[in-house]
This record gives C-alpha cells, sequence and structure tokens, in this order.
C-alpha cells in the first residue's frame, strides 16, 4: 500500500506502480522557500481549494514559474488542518473523475503551510499577520462561500458580530471580514505594501463584495478612532490593494465512499473520510470533474506568477463580468439549483442520476436556453450555447461524479437572487422582453418553496440542507400542509415571504410575477405525485 506519508522524493515507484503522478518539484525545497518568500495566501481550506487552487500552484511548480508553495488559512474549521492537512505534511491526491468511467489521480504537495486563522488559535492569528507584513506577499485568493462575506441580516442591518467587530479592537476581530481587514491594517502599518484581494467564491461581481465588507469594517475602525482615515486611502488605491474579479467553475462534491473504495483497492492507502465536528466531509484525497474555468482579473499591483500557464484565463473586468453573469446566472448555477430542489422532492440521491429524467432535462433546458440565453451577453472566451452545451450533455450526467443535490441545495436562499434575480433584472430593464413571459424561474421559485415544507412527492418528510434562514422561511410556510389548496390562505402566507428582496432580489408582487409562484406552487402541493405530473406538464 503507498501513502501520502511515503515521501514520494524516496519513494517515486511505489506511487507510479499505483498509477499516481508525483510533483517534479522538492516539497521541502518550496516549503522553506515559502517561509522567507511568500507569495500565495488562500483563505478556506476545502474540497475546492484542494483540487482546484492547489492543482494552479502544483502545476506552476512543476513548470518553475512558481517557487514558493501556497499558505492556506481555514477560518472556520480547526479540524480540517488538524486531521487533514498537519498529518500529511499539507499533501493531497487530487482524483480527476472522467466521464468515460477513469481515474486520473495527482499526488499534490504546494501547499507549504495550513494554519486555523481564528482569533481562538493564538499562534496561527499571529504567524498569519506576520506573512501579511512580508512585502514579497503577491496576492490572495478566497473560497469560503457567500455566507462567509455576510455582515448584514435580512434586514440590511449590521449583525451582532459585525457590530461587535467595528466596535472593538482590530486583533479581537471574528468574522472572515474583519479578520481579513486586520491583516490589511497589519500590512499597511508595516509599509503599506500593494497586495491583490482575490475572491474566487462563486458569486457574480465577487470581488466588489468583498471589497464592499473590507471598507464597512474599515470605515467602522475609522469612525470609532481604532485606526486613521489613511488606512482606507490605502484600501481603495488600487495600486496598493486591489480585489480582482473571478469566475470559477469546477464540480467539486464531498469526498466520495465509491472513490474511497476505488483507491483502497488500487493500493491507496488514505481513504478515510473525515466527518468533523462543524459538518465538513474531507479526506486525505479529493474528488473533482475534468472540466474547469478560472476567469480573473488581471489586477495585481505587486506582480503575480504565470496564472495562464496553468490554464487560468487573464483578461479584464468587463470580461470576467460577462463569463462570471453567464455561468453564475445563467448557464449552469441556475441549472444546478434547479436539480438540487427537485431532486431533493423527488427523492434523487445523485446529480447523475436526476439526468435520466427527461422532465428534469427539460426543465433545465427551457431554463438555460428559453429564458438565460436570451439575455447573456457573450464573454467571448467561453461560448454561452456550448457552455450549456457541455454541461447538459457530458458534465451533469457524469456518473462518475458523485455529487447530490442534497450538497447543492446548501444555502439556496442565498442564491436565488444571483441565479435567478438577475435574470429578471434583465427581463425587468429589456424593452422587448416581458418578465410576466418567464415561465420556469417562477415555476422554480414555487419549486423552492415546496421544497420548504420538507415533505418530498411521496408524502415523505426527508431533512433541509443547511440554510441560513431556514428558521425564517419554515416559520412563514408553516401554515401550509401537503394538500393545501385554500387559493386565500397560500396568498395570505406568501405575501410575507414573496416580498423579501434579500431572497428574491426583487418584491416578487411588485414586478408581477408572484401570482405564477403561487399558482404553480398550489400545482406542487396538491398531493402525493403532483410535482412529477406539473413537472410532466411543464
Amino acid at each position: 500500500m503507498v501513502s501520502i506519508k511515503d515521501n514520494y522524493l524516496n519513494n517515486a515507484s511505489q506511487f507510479t506502480t499505483s498509477d499516481i503522478t508525483i510533483p517534479k518539484y522538492d516539497f521541502k525545497t518550496v516549503k522553506e522557500k515559502t517561509k522567507t518568500d511568500p507569495v500565495w495566501i488562500h483563505f478556506g481550506g476545502g474540497n475546492l481549494f484542494r483540487c482546484f487552487h492547489a492543482k494552479i500552484a502544483h502545476d506552476l511548480l512543476n513548470s518553475g514559474d512558481m517557487e514558493s508553495g501556497i499558505v492556506v488559512a481555514e477560518t472556520y474549521d480547526d479540524q480540517v488542518i488538524e486531521n487533514i492537512y498537519h498529518p500529511y505534511d499539507n499533501q493531497m491526491l487530487q482524483v480527476i473523475m472522467k466521464s468515460d468511467g477513469s481515474y486520473q489521480k495527482n499526488l499534490l504537495a504546494s501547499v507549504a503551510d495550513s494554519i486555523y486563522y481564528n482569533h481562538a488559535n493564538p499562534a496561527g492569528w499571529g504567524e498569519l499577520k506576520k506573512i501579511f507584513e512580508n512585502p514579497k506577499l503577491q496576492f490572495v485568493t478566497l473560497s469560503i462561500t457567500e455566507k462567509g462575506y455576510v455582515l448584514t441580516d435580512m434586514n440590511g442591518d449590521l449583525t451582532k458580530s459585525a457590530q461587535k467587530d467595528i466596535a472593538g479592537n482590530p486583533d479581537e476581530a471574528t468574522t472572515n471580514m474583519g479578520a481579513i481587514a486586520r491583516l490589511l491594517l497589519a500590512r499597511y502599518k508595516a509599509g503599506k505594501y500593494p497586495i491583490a484581494m482575490v475572491s474566487t467564491d462563486n458569486f457574480s461581481e465577487n470581488g466588489k463584495r468583498f471589497e464592499k465588507e473590507i471598507l464597512t469594517i474599515a470605515q467602522g475602525w475609522i469612525d470609532n478612532g481604532s485606526v486613521t482615515s489613511d488606512f482606507v486611502v490605502y484600501l481603495k488605491d488600487e495600486n496598493k490593494v486591489s480585489f480582482p474579479w473571478s469566475m470559477i467553475d469546477r464540480i467539486t462534491p464531498n469526498p466520495s465512499e465509491k472513490v474511497s473504495q476505488i483507491l483502497e483497492d488500487q493500493g491507496f492507502d488514505d481513504v478515510k473520510i473525515t466527518h468533523t465536528q462543524k459538518h465538513t466531509n474531507i479526506a486525505p484525497f479529493g474528488n473533482t470533474e475534468e472540466t474547469h474555468y478560472l476567469v480573473i482579473e488581471d489586477n495585481f499591483p505587486n506582480g503575480r506568477p504565470k496564472l495562464e500557464n496553468a490554464g487560468v484565463i487573464m483578461t479584464d473586468r468587463e470580461t470576467v463580468n460577462d463569463a462570471d453573469q453567464m455561468k453564475v446566472t445563467a448557464c449552469l448555477n441556475p441549472l444546478h439549483t434547479s436539480l438540487a430542489i427537485f431532486g431533493c422532492l423527488l427523492g434523487y440521491e445523485s446529480i447523475a442520476d436526476e439526468m435520466t429524467n427527461p422532465d428534469l432535462v427539460k426543465l433545465i433546458k427551457g431554463l438555460g436556453f428559453d429564458e438565460d440565453l436570451p439575455v447573456v451577453k457573450d464573454p467571448k472566451i467561453i461560448d454561452p450555447n456550448n457552455f450549456i452545451n457541455e454541461l447538459i450533455k457530458k458534465r451533469l450526467p457524469n456518473k462518475n461524479i458523485p455529487d447530490t443535490p442534497q450538497r447543492i441545495a446548501s444555502d439556496t436562499s442565498q442564491k436565488i437572487p444571483i441565479r435567478y434575480g438577475v435574470t429578471i433584472q434583465h427581463y425587468l430593464d429589456d424593452k422587448n422582453l416581458n418578465v410576466v413571459d418567464l415561465k420556469f424561474i417562477p415555476f422554480i421559485l414555487a419549486g423552492w418553496c415546496r421544497y420548504i415544507l420538507a415533505v418530498d412527492d411521496m408524502g415523505n418528510e426527508f431533512t433541509l440542507s443547511p440554510d441560513p434562514l431556514h428558521d425564517y422561511v419554515e416559520e412563514i410556510m408553516k401554515p401550509i400542509k401537503l394538500g393545501t389548496q385554500d387559493e386565500e390562505l397560500i396568498h395570505t402566507t406568501f405575501k410575507k415571504l414573496l416580498n423579501n428582496k434579500q431572497i428574491f432580489a426583487h418584491d416578487l408582487y411588485e414586478i408581477g410575477l408572484a401570482d405564477k409562484v403561487e399558482a404553480y406552487f398550489k400545482e406542487l402541493v396538491r398531493g402525493k405525485g403532483a410535482i412529477a405530473e406539473a413537472l410532466a406538464k411543464l
């Protein structure tokens, strides 16, 4: 059996016998170089980072385009660092699950250091600050999910945690944005050194959102006298601190038991999947799809490695935004979320299995080609029509990808305003389009409302995926049960929900879509089998 703990420099044959490609670089040399010349810090040590960002750095180290590795800063789950990074000297096995059923296995050693960056961990809290004070640090990337940026509640008011961060000492920050702003403050004090702060999280205008939240914290510190106004001047100077926009796309499910068994059968020893106390599912290996895209605005005031040599598309902000709008609001994410909602309701446990249901395929084709594609601006670097075709014909049906609707359904309330609200806005803005002509989007929104009942199409209860607004929406939907057909009760209940602009990005009553959502919902909640029947009719 071969283990990640076996030094690949001394035991190369063991890895090649197991068909594992090993690094061309010496991870010990990379680790030492990173201590003096750090280049890249990444926040969020989860599966997407391990299978995508870490592979980009790996390729750059292999080609000689980079000499330092990545420093990973995990802000949420200390067990990820303690149980997955440190025991394996920060190395991992990337498993690319190809649509032809084969597996490509790469040992990655591009992570030079891993830190639990939280005020509760004084050692990591101090260590990362020192790295940020190093003038050679060039850029930061993030994959902490949408909720990692949140500083306000559903009413637009600062959360208690954000208020505490703003009112308190920067060195005691507890929110992600406060903790990162603290590091930028340290870099400012050390010499106003330049740096690029790159959000690679999967939502539109991510760099703009990142900048806004950092400035919210910084301005609060200025207002309470913690820092001088020159700190915000530093943050707003693009020659000092940039917040490039990006578009990222790579389906990376939780580690699969099936993949674990295959690896064990092939002679690989490190196959145990860890389920942490904070519900992170992670393993010494990561499984991911072959298709991937990363587009980044080329704005790096302190320089950067040749990321394009590892497949990253470097371009201008407008092109990034066009590519992002294409994917996040039209050609992938909305389709994925719709499959997640109806997959849970119809009892599916695999996205690939859903693609054998012709009615679900018609749903995402109608959404993608009929409603989303007409309002998409072609980014030129990726063809939108080909992108959807590749998604529907190759990526989603890939049975080698063990992705579940339950995973994708997480945090849906946070995704709806971008994945459907943006397209709705396009229909409102275009004089040649009429928002009330939309059919698939209101049907999907009705499906999410039906999902909130936590009862599937056969009348069985199921567990809702994690979502920060579950308590809020479940309380509103309490009067509705499977079989409810009272139009007045449905209308009265939905009046409390469909006007929420935080969830839907619009007051659906004001724009004329609420009646359609209510009507579709009445169909979906009629009784057992109603969802499958409504999908067939649609």
